[in-house]
């Protein structure tokens, strides 16, 4: 390849994860700091030491022996948090060989995990890391109703996949209502073909799942009081994780569209007793935001993907915005291997059509670690977070802005270099 004299060629490097020893002391200096929960800090300083964030003001000590990075005209924010990522499970090439994120072959299966698909060595993680995202959920996708668990994990590249997972993370499982179903088994005369039978098939999914859950409650109780309490009830995999997200043990992501959908799925759940954490795309949301809030779910939805199927025509730009000002906690969420390494320019999207800038910066950090369940590690520049952090060239919401490092547990994970 002939070399072009005075051209600069800027590489993307992603480095791979250490483990071992404790993260190094290092002082990020000069910079715009957004700590996304307590306002700018204008020429701030973040310390991260041990993996942690040790320090964040405008006068802050620097520790003796601490690497200084000169930030300065650079901006500082959280890594970015992703609740909707199917990296891994549909990993890079495409192809029916990669394609491990739906097991079709049943309308309920919430005993399959994505972790047990996970290719750790997905080209899109590192392609992710230099979005500056640092924490995602991969969930499996949304041919069937109830989909199977998610895994939420740490973009620490060059490890297992137990060396990738957020230690702590609550469980997840994935649903899904509406077009997706219909159309995989209403495709092999099979229920659900109609909302009717996605409906009546989450219900009676649910109504097993509490008798299951009732005969093994009896076992146990006869059992504590020293009875003759027989053989134990049959152990069902599915059966189990669907009493566990009756139990309130596992938190709710569910995909879906149409403001009937969100209804009928509140009413659901109010039924048989467990919480939505999140309504994922929602592109209706805006329709019943009120009733969202009211039922404490949040919402991660996307700037402007809309008219891709019938289901989602009716969306509007302005959809985050009206969210938000309901009350509602606002995620902006990728679905896409190419979509989450800008996931800051959908963000300023969002913040064009009417979120504020404060909640655009809330909508990819720690909007979607609380509705993860780990907003008390991740998502904001606090004392005692992990130091989850990425620095850009210009703010975030800026066109021309790059992620010119990612730090991932006070280590460098990755760097943009001439």
């Amino acid at each position: 390849m002939a070399s072009i004299s005075g051209a600069f060629l800027l590489l993307c490097l992603s480095l791979p994860a250490q483990t071992g020893d404790e993260a190094p002391t290092i002082a990020l200096r000069g910079g715009t700091v957004l700590t996304v929960s307590n306002g700018t800090i204008e020429g701030g300083t973040v310390v991260m030491s041990g993996g942690k964030i040790t320090a964040v003001g405008k006068d802050v000590a620097i520790p003796e022996g601490a690497t200084v990075v000169d930030v300065s005209g650079k901006f500082v924010m959280p890594g970015i948090v992703d609740t909707h990522s199917h990296m891994g499970v549909y990993s890079w090439p495409g192809g029916r060989a990669n394609a491990d994120g739906n097991e079709a072959t049943d309308p309920i299966t919430p005993h399959v995990r994505a972790e047990d698909s996970v290719n750790v060595e997905d080209p899109a993680f590192e392609r992710a890391l230099a979005g500056g995202v640092t924490t995602i959920q991969i969930i499996p996708g949304s041919a069937n109703l109830i989909g199977g668990q998610g895994v939420v994990v740490k973009l620490r590249l060059g490890e297992t996949l137990d060396g990738m997972k957020f230690e702590g993370a609550p469980r997840g499982i994935k649903m899904a209502f509406g077009e997706n179903p219909k159309r995989v088994y209403g495709g092999r005369s099979k229920m659900p073909s109609t909302r009717m039978g996605n409906a009546y098939t989450m219900r009676k999914a649910f109504v097993e799942a509490q008798d299951y859950g009732r005969k093994w409650k009896d076992y146990e109780e006869r059992k504590a009081e020293g009875e003759d309490e027989g053989p134990p009830p049959a152990r069902d995999l599915k059966l189990e994780v669907l009493r566990d997200v009756l139990d309130g043990k596992i938190r709710v992501h569910i995909h879906c569209y149409r403001q009937d959908g969100i209804l009928k799925l509140i009413e659901i759940s109010k039924e048989f007793g467990f919480h939505i954490a999140s309504f994922q795309h929602c592109l209706e949301g805006y329709k019943v935001a009120e009733q969202i809030a009211a039922n404490k779910s949040g919402v991660a939805t996307f700037a402007d993907w809309w008219g891709y199927k019938v289901e989602a025509w009716d969306a509007v730009p302005h959809n985050a915005a009206i969210l938000a000002s309901k009350g509602v906690r606002v995620a902006i969420h990728s679905d896409s291997s190419d979509l989450i390494q800008r996931l800051y320019h959908e963000a300023a999207k969002a913040v064009k059509y009417g979120l504020s800038e404060e909640e655009g910066l809330k909508s990819i950090t720690l909007h979607p670690a609380w509705m993860l369940g780990i907003d008390d590690r991740v998502g904001s520049i606090e004392v005692g977070k992990d130091a989850d952090i990425a620095v850009l060239s210009k703010h975030p919401y800026d066109i021309y802005t790059r992620v010119e490092k990612t730090y991932l547990d006070g280590r460098l994970a990755y760097e943009l270099q001439e």
